[in-house]
């Protein structure tokens, strides 16, 4: 089998991963047998609607099967342990040459999505591949749906391949601690042992918009989980430590000072009423930067430049003009607190 694509279940109802299984049923020019899923239920159990909605008792099968689909679905079930366990166990039930997840809410693009990726397989094939996907989100004031072309990132669990024997074979997994912007701290550990990164530019991974899904429905999601991807990178910083590998957690390192930085700037965590929330993180933003100065010291000035110009340049992106305090005040203020 050339691909399996895994899939963590906490308690979304069946109509939930439905869309997902069915547009890969849709896939054009692709033979079925090359194409496994794994299914595993954080929870020990799959939720009783599933008869309902899959077509189990018309083919006279067990619900263990699907047989409405042309691939193999494979269930797992352990208890609850959040997403990134789930996700080491499908990683652990896996035979395939290579390895994608999936959340459960999501779906491929169109009906040449996975074409794309097996192309992207052939010669040489990669240890790693990231690309561009599409996120669907609303226009805040008519609710209209709008696609959005997501550049390519070493963060999201979308649009991400990799071959399962070089995960396997580096010990590279999710780590069981973090299950919010956990996909960072796994991301960014398996493209930086990949080495090189494939890049591919046709987008194949839609990022669905649910209004139930975690990072949707709270509009001050980011503000009480900044301190959780601070938690993520100093976990993938501890990683590359015990990896010998102290560039990449300088790298790291710089990248979520600044990050952390010019995220102060904008206007939103300017807010007087967001002061509690920034308050929160700047505490937390101390211990880091207290814990890692050494790390970011040692980054030479051409790529902390280098840093600064990629996030500086996302965050014009997404509305910030003008920095509102030095990045030395900033630290200095940190420090005081």
């Amino acid at each position: 089998m050339k691909l399996q694509i895994l899939i963590p279940h906490y308690n979304e109802p069946a109509d939930i991963i439905k869309p997902l299984l069915d547009s890969i049923a849709l896939q054009q020019q692709v033979d079925f047998r090359d194409i496994g899923i794994i299914i595993c239920h954080d929870g020990g159990e799959k939720p009783s609607d599933w008869s309902n909605i899959f077509s189990f008792e018309a083919y006279g099968c067990s619900p263990d099967h699907f047989p409405e689909y042309p691939f193999e679905i494979k269930q797992i079930y352990i208890p609850h342990s959040g997403v990134s366990a789930a996700r080491n166990a499908c990683l652990d039930a896996a035979t395939a040459d290579y390895v994608m997840w999936c959340d459960i809410d999501d779906m491929f693009v169109n009906m040449c999505g996975l074409y794309i990726v097996f192309r992207e397989m052939k010669g040489l094939g990669f240890n790693a591949l990231k690309s561009v996907f599409l996120e669907e989100t609303r226009n805040p004031e008519t609710g209209e749906h709008i696609y959005i072309n997501r550049e390519m990132d070493s963060t999201f669990v979308h649009g991400k391949i990799y071959r399962r024997e070089f995960l396997k074979s580096n010990n590279i997994r999710w780590n069981d601690s973090l299950t919010i912007h956990e996909d960072s701290y796994f991301n960014c550990l398996a493209q930086a042992m990949a080495g090189e990164v494939k890049y591919c530019t046709v987008p194949f991974y839609l990022w669905k918009w649910r209004d139930e899904s975690v990072c949707r429905h709270d509009p001050k999601y980011i503000f009480k989980t900044y301190n959780n991807m601070l938690d993520s990178n100093t976990a993938l910083i501890k990683e590359f430590l015990r990896r010998g590998k102290r560039n990449e957690a300088s790298f790291y390192t710089a990248s979520m000072i600044y990050d952390a930085y010019f995220m102060m700037n904008k206007d939103e965590w300017l807010n007087q009423e967001n002061q509690k929330y920034r308050h929160a993180t700047e505490l937390r933003f101390k211990e880091y930067y207290s814990e890692f100065h050494s790390l970011f010291e040692s980054v030479p000035k051409d790529q902390k430049a280098q840093i600064i110009m990629g996030i500086k340049n996302r965050f014009f992106g997404e509305g910030l003009l003008m920095e509102s305090i030095t990045f030395d005040d900033w630290i200095k203020h940190i420090k005081q607190l």
